[in-house]
């Protein structure tokens, strides 16, 4: 990859968080870099951040759960940046609450986002992919995937989008993508401040908590997974396909 022909990349759910940190490590890794999130406003401090070091970035808002929305954001990346051909799955919301209080709607809401959202979002971008005879695919799971009270619906929703992840590897290898899951433990974001507010727990004390818990002792930091990511879309990654990596702090099984 040069600077006079980057490739371009998405990466949804990248107005804060992991997104946000994926956004700015792609964009230093050379990509031009689509910052899609639902409300395009929030997206443009990171844009604001990858233009002002020298990068190129655009602002995309867009629910990846609408079939007609995703088909027109990833359109307007093409028209704005270029074919994209690095799409990294991070957009997500929780809907925590045990089985028997948890509503239909909870459940659909995590779907929707999660799962169909990976689905529209993949089948919009790999048409560039294939056309390319290059790609990328990478889908956020969860150590939530393995099981996790009071998120059934969360839970499920990373479980399948490591089968997802494997299947598109599968399809897709041929036409020289790539696709691969990573599985963050915890990391320290607003959604997990979120759930420490939701118990009724300081956010240091919840991440103490959690740090005890974790063999390297300390809790992940958006930037430990954009890592990943980055080593996952790059070149000398092109043998890495239907991988799930557990970024954890500590062995998963």
């Amino acid at each position: 990859m040069t600077q006079q022909a980057p490739r371009t990349a998405i990466v949804t759910g990248a107005a804060r968080g992991i997104g946000a940190a994926t956004a700015r490590r792609l964009a230093r890794d050379g990509f031009a870099v689509a910052v899609l999130d639902l409300n395009a406003d929030a997206c443009k401090p990171v844009v604001d951040e990858i233009t002002s070091a020298g990068g190129r970035a655009l602002a995309v808002g867009a629910d990846v759960s609408d079939e007609q929305a995703v088909a027109d954001a990833v359109a307007r990346v093409a028209d704005g940046l270029g074919a994209p051909t690095v799409l990294v799955n991070n957009a997500g919301i929780i809907r925590d609450n045990l089985l028997f209080k948890m509503s239909t709607d909870d459940w659909d809401a995590v779907m929707g986002v999660h799962l169909r959202g990976a689905f529209l979002m993949s089948r919009a971008a790999q048409t560039f992919m294939t056309e390319a005879g290059w790609g990328r695919i990478v889908n956020l799971s969860s150590t939530s995937a393995l099981g996790n009270r009071g998120q059934a619906n969360y839970s499920a929703a990373k479980a399948g989008l490591q089968g997802f992840t494997k299947t598109l590897a599968l399809e897709l290898g041929k036409f020289g993508v790539t696709v691969n899951a990573i599985a963050p433990g915890f990391i320290e974001t607003e959604m997990t401040a979120a759930t420490a507010a939701r118990l009724g727990v300081p956010f240091e004390d919840f991440k103490l908590a959690a740090a005890s818990q974790i063999p390297v002792r300390r809790t992940g930091r958006p930037e430990d997974i954009a890592h990943t990511v980055s080593f996952f879309v790059s070149e000398d990654a092109g043998f890495v396909s239907g991988q799930v990596i557990y970024v954890a702090g500590g062995p998963r099984t």
